[in-house]
């Protein structure tokens, strides 16, 4: 199973204690998977489709635990996709109209509300409310990428109205989704590792949530030591182009005037530097008398450097 499926299964065994957050998380998937139908005698119809098992799960369990309503529920195959849909139906016209008044999506005339918001804000009042609604809308049009590869969270959405309430929401726990367009739909989305952590704590996903920031830990951990092999392998990589200048530079002084017209000081780290050309700044200054440190091994090669350069133009020679 995906990281994004194991969320969703998590979220589907979640079922909030407080009447007024099934009512909201309710709301979500009717927002997004439900379909209201006014048959011509007046009565209602409620047709609630998706391709998700653990929608269809909650679906079910949240109509039986908020309204004691049993909901019929069928499943099919398309033979073309090779995929499986559930459709959740509730016919009984009253059972329909006690949800569609609970979850705000039809007024006191009886006209069913404007589907261009995915919720009435008096659903959404309570934090706690807000928190059931995210559940619900990540259940039905949500998905996440594996945390391993990279951090994406999204919702769909099939209209810019809504999904500027979904951004606006989630941002109301203070953080910053974005609204992108994608073919002919809206995409809510975060980016941020920490925004992503932030939002399962929200939705009360806690054993997703664990499992990403384990992920995070170890992600963070390989960073950094690559992070320091690549120092360290610069580092190694300069000390090195710079000792072999040094050698270069020592061989031709060696050759075209000899290393013994050098200064005392001077001629002794080059003959060190020539004898380990692989020593350190630390293990060549060990190995003249009397010690010098790093910082004088490398005044005396610098000497040795600029020395060189002169002879070069002098002579007119090159390496």
């Amino acid at each position: 199973m995906s990281f994004s499926g194991s969320v969703k299964d998590e979220l589907s065994r979640h079922l909030s204690h407080a009447r007024h957050c099934q009512i909201a998380e309710l709301a979500a998937i009717l927002g997004f998977c439900g379909e209201v139908i006014k048959l011509r005698n007046g009565h209602f119809l409620l047709k609630i489709s998706t391709e998700n098992v653990t929608v269809a799960r909650k679906v079910f369990t949240l109509v039986q635990k908020t309204f004691n309503i049993v909901a019929c529920v069928s499943i099919r195959r398309n033979m073309n996709r090779q995929n499986i849909s559930y459709l959740i139906v509730i016919t009984d016209s009253s059972d329909v109209l006690r949800i569609l008044k609970a979850t705000k999506r039809v007024g006191e005339d009886g006209c069913i509300a404007s589907a261009d918001r995915l919720v009435n804000p008096l659903v959404i009042g309570r934090i706690c409310c807000r928190r059931a609604f995210l559940r619900g809308a990540f259940l039905c049009g949500g998905s996440m990428s594996d945390p391993g590869k990279a951090y994406h969270f999204e919702i769909v959405c099939s209209k810019l109205s809504a999904a500027n309430q979904a951004c606006d929401l989630i941002c109301s726990f203070g953080m910053d989704a974005k609204v992108v367009p994608r073919k002919k739909t809206y995409v809510v989305y975060l980016k941020e590792g920490s925004q992503i952590v932030d939002i399962l704590n929200i939705m009360e996903a806690h054993i997703a949530l664990m499992e990403l920031e384990n992920i995070r830990i170890i992600k963070e951990v390989r960073n950094s030591i690559n992070r320091k092999v690549n120092c360290e392998t610069a580092n190694i990589s300069k000390t090195v182009s710079a000792a072999i200048k040094q050698v270069k530079d020592i061989e031709y002084l060696r050759d075209s005037i000899g290393l013994e017209r050098l200064p005392e000081g001077l001629e002794e780290i080059a003959l060190a530097r020539l004898s380990d050309p692989e020593a350190t700044l630390k293990e060549l200054g060990e190995m003249v008398t009397p010690a010098v440190g790093k910082s004088g091994v490398n005044h005396r090669l610098r000497k040795i450097s600029e020395i060189t350069e002169k002879v070069r133009r002098k002579q007119g020679g090159a390496l």
